[in-house]
C-alpha cells in the first residue's frame, strides 16, 4: 500500500502544481476551474469503480474480476489473487474433507461423528448399517433418538469412554456389535463400531465345547469308576457282577476312545501344518468298500443300496475321504429305524461329481439343519447317546470337505429321512476314461 500511497499522492502533487502553473497564464478563475474539475472527475472514477466492485462482491468469481483504472486496477488484482488463494485453499480443504470420507467409508468399522451436543454430524455406509441411521435425513439429530439401547445413552450421559460396549440389535437381528466412544477436539466424539457377531458365535461354540466334552466324558467315566469301585469295596469279587459290570465299563471305554479319536481327527484337520494329501483316489471302489462296510453294520437290520453312476475318480486324501463318507452313512444307519433304507451313490451331476446317502429315517426339522456340522451339536440328544454318536461326526464332514474344496449339501423333512451330499468341483475329479485331472471349466 506504501507505493500505490506514492504514486497516488505523487499524481496529486503533480496535478496541483499543473493548476499553479497556469495560474498566471489563464488566471485564478481558470485555475481553480480546472482543479475543480479534475477532482469531481477523479471522484467519479472512484465512485463508478467502488460500485463495480460491490457488483462484483455479490458473486465474485476469479473470472469476472472487473478491470480498473490507476489505483483500482492494482485494487481489483488483489481482490483477484486473494481469490485465487481462498478457492485453491477450499479446493485443498474439500480434497481432504474427501479423502477422509472415502478412507471411512472404505473403512470395516462403523464411524459415526457427534459434535458437542451429541448430534449426527457424519457417518461412514457401515455404521448406517450397524446403527441403522441415515446420513442424510439422520444429520444433526440426537444419535440416542436413534440408537435406542439405555447402557449406549448412559455411556454418553456419564462420559465413560474406557471400555467398549456390547449391543445386540433388537427387531429379530443376530448382529451383535462392539461399540467404542472415542472423545477428541472441541467435546466432539467418535463412535465406533465393529461387528462382533461371528467372534460372539465362535466364543460361544468354545463355552459349549468345553461344556460339551466335560458332559461327554463325565458319564462313562462315573460308569466305569462306579463299577470300580464297587469291585474295590468287595471283599471277593462276585462272578455275577463282573459278567455284568465289565460289557458296561468296556462299552462305555469304547465310546471315550472314540470320543477322544474324533476329537484329535478334528484337531489335525483343522491344523494349518497338516495340508491335504493330493493322492488319486478311486471313488467308485471306495463306495463300494464302505457299501460293505454298512452291511456289516446294519447286519440285516436295513436295505442298503448302493448306485455307482460314474467311474470317474477323486485327486485328495483316502483315509479323509473315508472317515467323511463313512460318517455320513454311520449317521443313516444310526438314524434310521429297523427294516429302513439306506441308498449309497457316486453321481455325476454336470460338472460335479456327488458322494450321496439318502435313508428313510426320522429326518430334521429345518430350523436345525444350518447348526448340524458344529460340534456337539445334537438335535435329539437322548437319541444319539443311545445309538452311540458322539457328535463329531458331520464336523469332520464340513472340515474334510473343506479341505477338498468340496461343499455338503443336506435335504430332509422329519418324519421322511434325509439325504447328505458331498459336492465335489470338477477339478478334484479324474476323468474315468483317461486316469487324469479333468480341468475346470472357465466361467
Amino acid at each position: 500500500m506504501n507505493s500505490v500511497w506514492g504514486r497516488s499522492l505523487v499524481v496529486l502533487v503533480l496535478f496541483a502544481l499543473g493548476c499553479l502553473v497556469l495560474w498566471p497564464i489563464f488566471g485564478a478563475v481558470a485555475a481553480w476551474a480546472v482543479f475543480s474539475a479534475g477532482l469531481l472527475f477523479s471522484i467519479f472514477l472512484h465512485l463508478r469503480h467502488i460500485s463495480v466492485l460491490l457488483g462484483w462482491l455479490r458473486d465474485p468469481t476469479p473470472d469476472a474480476v472487473p478491470q480498473g483504472i490507476g489505483i483500482w486496477d492494482e485494487v481489483f488484482a488483489a481482490f483477484y489473487r486473494m481469490l485465487r488463494r481462498q478457492r485453491q485453499s477450499e479446493s485443498q480443504l474439500s480434497a481432504t474433507l474427501e479423502d477422509f470420507q472415502q478412507a471411512g467409508a472404505a473403512m470395516p468399522d462403523g464411524l459415526v461423528i457427534l459434535d458437542q451436543a451429541d448430534r449426527i454430524e457424519w457417518c461412514n455406509p457401515v455404521a448406517e448399517r450397524h446403527l441403522g441411521i441415515d446420513r442424510n435425513r439422520d444429520a444433526g439429530q440426537q444419535i440416542t433418538y436413534l440408537v435406542r439401547h439405555p447402557q449406549f445413552a448412559e455411556t454418553l450421559r456419564m462420559q465413560n469412554y474406557s471400555e467398549p460396549l456390547m449391543l445386540r440389535q433388537s427387531r429379530g437381528s443376530s448382529l451383535i456389535l462392539s461399540v467404542q466412544l472415542v472423545p477428541y477436539g472441541d467435546r466432539q466424539k467418535l463412535v465406533i463400531s465393529r461387528d462382533v457377531t461371528e467372534l460372539e458365535r465362535v466364543e460361544t461354540m468354545r463355552r459349549d465345547f468345553i461344556a460339551n466334552v466335560s458332559h461327554e466324558l463325565r458319564t462313562p467315566l462315573t460308569v466305569v469308576g462306579g463299577f470300580l469301585e464297587t469291585i474295590s469295596d468287595m471283599n471277593a469279587a462276585d462272578g455275577d457282577l463282573l459278567r455284568r459290570s465289565l460289557p458296561l465299563m468296556m462299552d462305555q471305554a469304547r465310546r471315550m476312545q472314540r470320543l477322544v479319536e474324533d476329537l484329535l481327527t478334528l484337531s489335525r484337520l483343522e491344523s494349518a501344518n497338516n495340508p491335504a494329501r493330493e493322492e488319486r483316489v478311486s471313488a467308485p471302489d471306495l463306495a463300494r468298500a464302505l457299501y460293505q462296510d454298512a452291511l456289516a453294520l446294519s447286519s440285516g437290520r436295513h436295505r442298503i443300496k448302493l448306485d455307482i453312476g460314474c467311474e470317474d475318480g477323486l485327486i485328495g486324501s483316502e483315509d479323509e475321504l473315508r472317515s467323511a463318507f463313512s460318517n455320513l452313512i454311520s449317521n443313516a444307519i444310526r438314524y434310521t429305524p429297523d427294516g429302513g433304507e439306506v441308498a449309497i451313490s457316486w453321481q455325476r451331476r454336470g460338472n460335479q461329481a456327488v458322494f450321496s446317502v439318502r435313508d428313510s429315517g426320522i429326518g430334521i426339522n429345518p430350523e436345525h439343519i444350518p447348526r448340524l456340522t458344529e460340534r456337539f451339536y445334537r438335535v435329539d440328544r437322548s437319541r444319539s447317546r443311545e445309538t452311540g454318536g458322539t457328535g463329531l461326526g458331520l464336523a469332520i464332514v464340513k472340515h474334510v470337505l473343506n479341505r477338498h474344496q468340496g461343499q455338503l449339501e443336506v435335504a430332509s423333512e422329519a418324519g421322511r429321512g434325509s439325504t447328505f451330499s458331498a459336492l465335489f468341483p470338477e477339478a478334484r475329479l479324474l476323468a474315468a476314461e483317461t486316469g487324469k485331472v479333468a480341468l475346470a471349466k472357465t466361467a
